[in-house]
C-alpha cells in the first residue's frame, strides 16, 4: 500500500504475454508505478492450457512490476478473453423504492437483470448497462436522483465458461494473489484507450491479441455488443513460419521488424533475411514475399470483424469508428487496411488518462493491464459512494437495510399504489 493513495494492479494474462501493471490511484487520478511484462506459452487462444507456464509467467511479471514499483502487490484485477466469452442483452425492472432513484435501486434492478437462467457450466461476468428507463422516459445512462415510480434496465450480459474463470483464478492464486475481479479484456482496453465522447456517438474496439480477436460496440453511450473471433496473431505468425520455412520464433521476430498488412506499401526492391530450419543456411526474400503472407490473414481477420458488426445493425452508429489494440495490431499498414475493409475512420489506440510512467505503457499491447487499473479504480470508487452518505441522508447501504425492515409492513399498500401507478 503506498503512503499517499490506493495501489491498484491490473493483470493482463493474453496467449503471448503476461503483463503485470502498478498503479497509485489518487485525488488526481492514475498514476502508473511500476511494469512488469513477460512472454507466456501457458495459454492457447485465450484459454489457459498449461497451469505451471502460466503461473511462472504471472509470478516472473509481478516480481519485475512490484520491483519496479517498490510495493508488495498482493491482489490483481485479472483480465479474461477467448472464444468461450459470450454476450446476450437482457431486461430488468424494480420498483423504485422513495420515488428518486438511489444506487440501491440501481444495483438491484441490475441484480433483476442477472437473474435468468444460463448454462450450470456458465456464469455471469458483467451486467453492463446500455441504458434505464424511469416510468415511460428511456435513453437514461445515469438515472440516479431521477423521480418515478418503476426503474428498468436493458443490459449487455456477459458469460464465461466458469472453468476458465476458475483457472485464470487458480493460476493467480499459486502465484500468490488474490483475484478482486475477473474482468472481460477488451472491455478494460475500452477503458485505456476511448474518450468519453467517442462511447456517446459509438466507437468499436477491435483488440487484436495472440489468440484472438474480440470485437467491443458502444453505441450511444453504453455497451451494445461484445464477441471473441479465434483467431489473432499468431496465426499471422504461423503463416509466416509456414510460408517461409522458418521457426515459430523467428517468424515471430520477422513479423514485428518487417511485417507489413498492405503489400503497395512495401517497395518491390526490398529484401529480408530469413533464418532457416535446423541446419539449412539462411536466405535472403523479397520482403513482398512476406507481405503476400500476412495480408490475406489480416484481410479475413477484418472481413470478419465486419460481418459481425453488420450482424448486430450497428455499423452505421458507430460514428467515431474503430480503434484498434493488442500487440497484434502495430503492423505498417494496419490502419489503412482496417479503414478499406471496415468502411469507417480507424486509429490505433494508446492508453490515455494516467500519468507517472507513461513512456513504459505508451502502446496499444498495454491497453488491458492499464483498462485493468482503470476498472479497479472505477470499482473502489463505487465502492466508496455506496457507503457514502446522500445529501444529509443515511447511506445507501443503511438506506438498503432500512428498506428490508420497512417494507415488510407496508408492503401491501405500496404495491397496489405502484400497480395503479403502472
Amino acid at each position: 500500500m503506498s503512503a499517499h493513495g490506493q495501489v491498484i494492479v491490473g493483470l493482463d494474462i493474453g496467449t503471448t504475454k503476461v503483463c503485470a501493471i502498478v498503479g497509485e490511484v489518487d485525488a488526481d487520478g492514475i498514476t502508473i508505478l511500476g511494469v512488469g511484462n513477460v512472454p507466456c506459452k501457458g495459454l492457447k487462444r485465450g484459454i489457459v492450457s498449461n497451469i505451471e507456464l502460466t503461473v511462472r509467467a504471472i509470478r516472473d511479471a509481478v516480481d519485475a512490476a512490484q520491483q519496479m514499483a517498490g510495493v508488495k502487490i498482493d491482489t490483481v484485477y485479472a483480465g479474461i478473453a477467448g472464444s468461450h466469452i459470450r454476450a446476450h442483452m437482457s431486461d430488468g425492472v424494480a420498483a423504485i423504492a422513495d420515488r428518486e432513484v438511489t444506487r440501491a435501486d440501481v444495483e438491484r434492478v441490475l441484480e433483476g437483470a442477472r437473474a435468468i437462467p444460463i448454462d450450470v457450466d456458465r456464469q455471469i461476468l458483467h451486467a453492463l448497462p446500455r441504458e434505464f428507463v424511469v416510468d415511460s422516459q428511456d435513453g437514461i445512462l445515469d438515472p440516479i436522483g431521477m423521480s418515478g415510480v418503476r426503474l428498468g434496465v436493458n443490459v449487455n450480459l456477459v458469460t464465461a465458461a466458469t472453468t476458465c474463470v476458475q483457472n485464470v483464478v487458480r493460476c493467480a492464486e499459486r502465484a500468490g494473489l488474490k483475484v478482486a475481479d475477473v474482468v472481460l479484456q477488451p472491455l478494460a482496453s475500452a477503458h485505456a484507450v476511448l474518450s468519453e465522447d467517442e462511447k456517446e456517438i459509438g466507437a468499436a474496439v477491435i483488440d487484436i491479441g495472440g489468440g484472438t480477436t474480440d470485437v467491443l460496440l458502444y453505441a450511444n453511450g453504453g455497451i451494445a455488443h461484445t464477441s471473441s473471433i479465434p483467431v489473432g496473431g499468431n496465426n499471422v505468425t504461423s503463416d509466416i513460419a509456414t510460408g517461409l520455412h522458418t521457426p515459430m520464433g523467428e517468424a515471430d521476430r520477422i513479423k514485428r521488424i518487417y511485417g507489413c498488412a498492405l503489400g503497395r506499401l512495401v517497395e518491390e526492391s526490398e529484401e529480408i533475411e530469413v533464418p532457416g530450419v535446423g541446419t539449412h543456411a539462411p536466405r535472403r526474400v523479397a520482403r513482398h514475399v512476406l507481405t503476400d503472407i500476412i495480408e490475406p490473414r489480416v484481410e479475413e481477420i477484418f472481413a470478419v470483424v465486419r460481418r459481425r458488426i453488420e450482424e448486430t445493425g450497428l455499423l452505421e452508429q458507430l460514428s467515431s469508428g474503430a480503434v484498434l489494440t493488442g500487440g497484434s495490431v502495430v503492423l505498417d499498414g494496419m490502419t489503412d487496411f482496417a479503414e478499406e475493409i471496415l468502411g469507417m475512420p480507424v486509429r490505433i489506440g494508446y492508453p490515455i488518462g494516467v500519468r507517472g510512467m507513461v513512456a513504459l505503457v505508451n502502446g496499444p499491447q498495454y491497453a488491458t493491464g492499464i483498462g485493468l487499473v482503470k476498472y479497479g479504480a472505477e470499482q473502489l470508487a463505487n465502492a466508496r459512494d455506496r457507503n457514502a452518505p446522500l445529501h444529509g441522508h443515511p447511506s445507501s447501504s443503511s438506506r438498503t437495510r432500512a428498506i428490508e425492515i420497512i417494507e415488510p409492513k407496508a408492503s401491501s399498500s405500496i404495491w397496489n399504489w405502484i400497480r395503479q401507478a403502472w
